[in-house]
């Protein structure tokens, strides 16, 4: 069954950016805030990206760095910086991750076979606590970042040679069939030191798209080909209809936006995609569709919500609370996975602009007129020189109104940042198309059609 919106989801897309000047001027002043975000809360002298700013002294995230060394890319292409800038930056970042300690000691190194530990102190590079897990996503969304610097830096100078180097050096070395534990065909979620897996394990359709394209196409230590095809028969329970909307069902819209940030999967299926008539970016169309309805409809009652406010994802929140509001007792909750969808719902009313932001260049119909009324209707409030904070909640009452979180987060500011500028010139996605371990990776899995099916664009 097609989905009901994606029938026509190629053309709108296309008419959307036809149309893209009205709000050009709107996007370009996001996006290059965004991006100053990451220019300039990372360290300048080891390249790790915080976890959220600003928090003085706070720790680095991994995945901050990924979305980080693409951003530097985004910068160029758009003139924030220099090519030479983000040279510098890219080669400071590689030439550190590389230098880091790796072991199975709990304290003094920064990751294990190959893998990065989630959170890492900002100055040393090294694990921060004893509950920082060595995290599988969060280094396959590092590595994702690493592989972009491999196909972008593609001049003959000895900076961009390096650079190219270094980022095979990092990815060949992730031990990924190691992170199975030996007795699952499952990615583990991480590991703790010295020996311990968790039990947690990637099944169901998730971010874990972009983390079994990384598994399959790697150069030494992937997984077999026939994983792919058994990791989606356990996506099944999750399809069905939401709002009116048929898709394979995800509740927060970060998990379709992760692996689509880099990876173009418009118009190239696997087996399972085949049989359910539609791609994995038409999926995720119908699921910010399928989420906006739910705000329109809001079955919750909470305040603010219509057809251009709205966003559930992973955010922070308020805090954990029991607060009577408009005559009903209401739960409210602090850093939460916050969604919408046939799976579950988690919703105590608080809007992250990452939802909308990180979904431009999927239903740009609905979200670029959303993300420029939320702006126009909250102001400073919940946007300030670095773009849009990370999350509000307009049925938690402040002092000030309500509650507005004061910081950004890396793995939301990321997928705002990559996100606009796919809508607007498909630039990431055009990168990573030319990278041989993503292609490999898409071909293992048995994706076909597309732009696969043209030839393999070279890197040097």
């Amino acid at each position: 069954m097609i989905p009901s919106t994606s029938y026509a989801a190629s053309s709108a897309v296309q008419s959307s950016r036809a149309s893209l000047s009205s709000h050009d001027i709107f996007l370009e002043e996001v996006e290059h805030r965004t991006f100053n975000w990451f220019w300039e809360t990372a360290n300048p002298r080891n390249g790790l990206v915080p976890d959220r700013a600003p928090l003085p002294h706070g720790a680095a995230s991994i995945a901050s760095v990924g979305f980080g060394l693409t951003a530097y890319g985004i910068g160029v292409e758009r003139g924030y910086i220099t090519r030479a800038q983000a040279v510098e930056r890219s080669l400071v970042t590689l030439r550190f991750l590389l230098s880091l300690p790796q072991g199975r000691a709990v304290n003094g190194t920064a990751g294990y076979r190959g893998f990065f530990y989630h959170f890492l102190d900002s100055e040393t590079g090294l694990r921060v606590a004893d509950w920082s897990e060595l995290s599988s996503i969060d280094t396959a969304l590092l590595m994702a970042g690493v592989l972009f610097t491999q196909s972008y830096y593609d001049g003959h100078n000895a900076d961009e040679r390096e650079i190219r180097a270094l980022a095979d050096k990092l990815y060949r070395r992730v031990n990924w069939r190691w992170m199975t534990g030996g007795k699952s065909s499952w990615l583990s979620m991480g590991w703790m030191p010295p020996d311990k897996f968790l039990s947690a394990e990637w099944k169901g359709y998730n971010e874990g798209l972009m983390l079994y394209v990384m598994a399959l196409g790697a150069p030494s230590h992937a997984l077999p080909a026939e994983t792919w095809d058994r990791w989606t028969e356990t996506h099944k329970g999750q399809q069905g209809e939401f709002y009116g909307h048929h898709l394979l069902n995800f509740a927060p819209l970060f998990g379709h936006q992760y692996s689509e940030s880099w990876v173009d999967f418009r118009d190239i299926r696997d087996k399972a995609s085949r049989e359910r008539g539609y791609d994995y970016f038409q999926n995720s169309r119908e699921a910010v569709y399928a989420q906006r309805d739910y705000a329109v409809h809001n079955p919750g009652h909470w305040r603010g919500y219509d057809e251009n406010v709205w966003g559930l994802t992973a955010s922070d929140g308020p805090g954990e609370a029991e607060r009577e509001v408009d005559g009903q007792k209401r739960h409210f909750m602090a850093y939460s996975a916050r969604g919408a969808g046939r799976d579950y719902v988690l919703d105590d009313g608080t809007i992250a602009p990452t939802a909308i932001g990180g979904s431009v260049a999927f239903a740009p119909e609905i979200t670029l007129p959303a993300l420029k009324a939320m702006k126009e209707r909250y102001g400073a409030r919940i946007y300030n020189q670095y773009g849009f904070l990370d999350a509000f909640n307009p049925s938690f009452e402040t002092k000030d109104g309500f509650w507005v979180d004061e910081q950004q987060l890396g793995i939301d500011q990321g997928p705002i940042l990559l996100m606009i500028e796919n809508l607007r010139s498909g630039f990431v996605w055009k990168v990573m198309r030319k990278n041989r371990y993503i292609r490999a990776g898409l071909e293992k899995a048995g994706f076909t059609g597309g732009w696969l099916s043209k030839p393999q664009e070279t890197m040097p």
